[in-house]
C-alpha cells in the first residue's frame, strides 16, 4: 500500500570541536569530563603537544578513554567508532604506530589525575542506601585479578603469582585496592601494582580519603589492631570483621552482649553474633561474625542493626565485577610496558566513574529511588551508543541524558534476599576442590534471616560451652578482678593460676609486661602489677568471677 512505503527524512544537528580536534570526545560522556577539564590536566601534567599535530593531546586522552570502553577492538577499530558519527566532517584517519606514539607521548599523569578530579562520593547524604545515620559507608578491598600480557617489562614490575598446587600465573597479575562508596558503587580512591605487597600496606595509601563524615566496612583482611588504629585517626568510624581466632580482653560487658575492649590503647566495641539463612528450597547457611568497631554507644547503635549493616560491604565486590567483567569484559590488559598498564588502568577507573556518577544523577532525578537499581551494563552500552553517534557531546547541563533516560527505564527491581552457588571456575585455585560450605548448587532465594548476638561468657564453664577456651590474658583479667586494688607479683599471678612449667611462667612474664606497654596494667614496681581502672569490668562479670 502507498502508506507503507512512505519515507520520512530527518536530520541531526551534532556539535563537536572543530578541525583536528573534532574526534577528541566520548559522546554524551563528554558532559562529565569536558574539553575544558581535559586541556587544564594536559596543562597541569605538562603534556600539551609542542606543536599542533594531526593527533592533538586532548584527542589522544579521548581515544585512550574510548579505548577502556571498547576493550575488544583494536586502535584503528576504536577510532573508527569514535569518528563514525562525523564522518561528513571527513576526519583524518591515523596510522596504529600514530596511535601508538600518541599514547606513549601523554603517559600515564593526566589519566591519574583525571581520576583524581571525578574521584569522591556521588551521591546525596538523603539518597537511600548512601548513609548510616550521619555516616556515609564506605569500603576498603582488593582485587587481583587483573592481568597484563606476559612481557619482560610487565614481568620485572609485577612478577608472577605462584598457584597454591604449584607452578606459576600464565599472566603476571595486578593488585587493584579500592576505596568504595558502598550507596551508588562509585570509587574514592584506588591504588593499584603487584600482587606482592599485601593488600592492608595497599589500603594505608588511600586513608586520607577517610574522614569523619565516613563509616567505613571492611572484611578480615583489614582487622589487625594496627591498621585499625590507624583508621580511627583518620576520624572515621569502623565497622571490620575479625578472625574466630582472636580473642580480644574483654574490659566492660554491655547489655546487649557485645563488650568494650582496648587495641594498642585505644578503646574498640566487640560485636559476636550467629547468622542463619533458610533458603526456599530449605537449605540453611550460617556463620559466626565477630565485627570490631568504633561506635561504643550500644542504645544508638544497637548489635543487630550493626551486623545487618555489615552485609553493605558486598557492594564493593559488586564494583570489582561491574569494573573488570562488564566494562572490561575479563580483557587482558592491552599494555606490554609498566607505563601504559598505568595508563590504562587510570584511565578504565576515570571511566568507571563517570559512568558511575552519570547513573546517580539518574537514580537522584526520581526522589526515593535506591542506586542499587540502576543498571550498569545498560548505562555502559547505551555510553557506546552515544560515541559512535556523536550524540550529547555539548548537551544542557540540567537534563540527565540519554543514558539517565536508559537507566530508569531499565531499573531492577528492588532487591530480593538470595544467594548464589560458588563456583570456582580456575581448575588451579586453591580453592577447587574445597567444600561447598553447604551451600545450594543453584541460586536460591532466602526466605529468612536469623541474627543472634552471643551474650559474651561471664564464666570458664560458658566459654568452654562456645568452644573458647580463655586464655593466659583473660584468666589473668578474670583473677586480678578479684582484688582490683591489689598489686600482684608475677609469681602470685602463675601460682593462681596453676602455671608451673618454666617455659610457660617465662611466657606469662613475657605477656604481662606487654600489657603493661598496652596500658592493660599498672606497673607498681619491678614485678609488680595492678589491674588499670577502666579493666574492672561489669560488676556482674566481677561477681562471677
Amino acid at each position: 500500500m502507498p502508506g507503507q512505503s512512505a519515507i520520512t527524512t530527518f536530520t541531526r544537528t551534532i556539535m563537536v570541536s572543530s578541525g583536528v580536534f573534532s574526534p577528541g570526545h566520548l559522546g554524551e560522556l563528554t558532559q562529565y569530563l569536558p574539553f575544558e577539564l581535559v586541556d587544564d590536566v594536559l596543562e597541569r601534567t605538562r603534556t600539551v603537544q609542542r606543536r599542533l599535530r594531526r593527533l592533538p593531546s586532548r584527542v589522544g586522552v579521548y581515544f585512550v578513554l574510548a579505548m577502556c570502553l571498547f576493550p575488544g577492538a583494536g586502535y584503528l577499530r576504536v577510532w573508527d567508532k569514535l569518528v563514525c558519527g562525523i564522518r561528513a566532517l571527513g576526519p583524518w584517519t591515523p596510522s596504529e604506530k600514530a596511535l601508538r606514539e600518541v599514547r606513549r607521548r601523554l603517559g600515564p599523569a593526566p589519566f591519574k589525575k583525571l581520576f583524581e578530579v571525578v574521584a569522591g562520593p556521588l551521591a546525596r547524604p538523603s539518597t537511600p542506601g548512601v548513609c548510616y545515620r550521619r555516616w556515609r559507608t564506605v569500603a576498603f578491598d582488593g582485587c587481583s585479578s587483573f592481568q597484563a600480557p606476559d612481557t619482560s617489562g610487565n614481568l620485572g614490575v609485577l612478577g608472577k603469582t605462584r598457584r597454591h598446587r604449584g607452578g606459576l600465573e600464565g599472566y603476571p597479575h595486578v593488585r587493584l585496592m579500592a576505596l568504595c562508596e558502598t550507596g551508588t558503587r562509585g570509587l574514592l580512591g584506588a591504588v593499584f601494582g603487584p600482587t606482592s605487597e599485601g593488600e592492608p600496606d595497599y589500603a594505608r595509601r588511600l586513608l586520607s580519603r577517610l574522614d569523619d563524615s565516613m563509616l567505613l566496612l571492611a572484611d578480615r583482611g583489614f582487622s589487625g589492631d594496627e591498621f585499625l588504629n590507624e583508621v580511627a585517626d583518620t576520624g572515621a568510624q569502623l565497622l571490620v570483621r575479625a578472625t574466630l581466632r582472636r580473642r580480644p580482653a574483654v574490659m566492660a560487658v554491655l547489655p546487649d552482649g557485645s563488650y568494650l575492649t582496648r587495641l594498642r590503647g585505644r578503646t574498640f566495641r566487640v560485636i559476636e553474633a550467629d547468622v542463619t539463612a533458610v533458603c526456599t528450597d530449605g537449605t540453611r547457611i550460617g556463620d559466626r561474625y565477630r565485627l570490631i568497631t568504633t561506635l561504643l554507644d550500644h542504645r544508638s547503635d544497637p548489635a543487630d542493626r550493626l551486623i545487618a549493616l555489615y552485609h553493605e560491604r558486598w557492594e564493593v565486590e559488586v564494583s570489582f565485577l561491574a569494573l573488570k567483567d562488564t566494562l572490561f569484559a575479563g580483557h587482558v590488559l592491552r599494555s606490554a610496558d609498566p607505563s601504559g598498564l598505568e595508563q590504562e588502568l587510570w584511565a578504565l577507573l576515570t571511566l568507571y566513574q563517570i559512568l558511575c556518577r552519570s547513573m546517580v544523577d539518574a537514580v537522584e532525578s526520581r526522589p526515593g529511588t535506591d542506586p542499587d537499581r540502576a543498571s550498569f551494563t545498560v548505562a555502559r552500552h547505551t555510553a557506546a551508543e552515544q560515541l559512535m553517534s556523536a550524540q550529547g557531546i555539548l548537551g544542557p547541563a540540567d537534563d540527565i541524558g540519554e543514558i539517565g533516560r536508559s537507566v530508569l527505564a531499565a531499573l531492577h527491581p528492588t532487591r530480593r534476599p538470595r544467594t548464589s552457588a560458588r563456583k570456582v571456575k580456575c581448575p588451579m585455585s586453591q580453592y577447587n576442590g574445597s567444600p561447598s560450605e553447604n551451600r545450594p548448587r543453584t541460586s536460591q532465594r532466602i526466605a529468612t534471616v536469623g541474627v543472634t548476638v552471643l551474650s559474651h561468657p561471664a564464666n570458664p564453664e560458658e566459654s568452654a560451652a562456645r568452644d573458647r577456651e580463655p586464655g593466659f590474658r583473660e584468666l589473668t583479667l578474670r583473677l586480678l578482678r578479684t582484688e582490683p586494688d591489689r598489686a600482684w607479683r608475677t609469681v602470685e599471678i602463675s601460682r593462681a593460676l596453676g602455671i608451673t612449667v618454666t617455659s610457660k611462667y617465662r611466657s606469662l612474664c613475657t605477656q604481662i609486661n606487654r600489657w603493661a606497654e598496652e596500658a592493660m596494667l599498672i606497673r607498681e614496681s619491678r614485678g609488680k602489677y595492678r589491674l588499670a581502672p577502666e579493666w574492672l569490668g561489669s560488676a556482674n562479670e566481677r561477681r562471677s568471677t
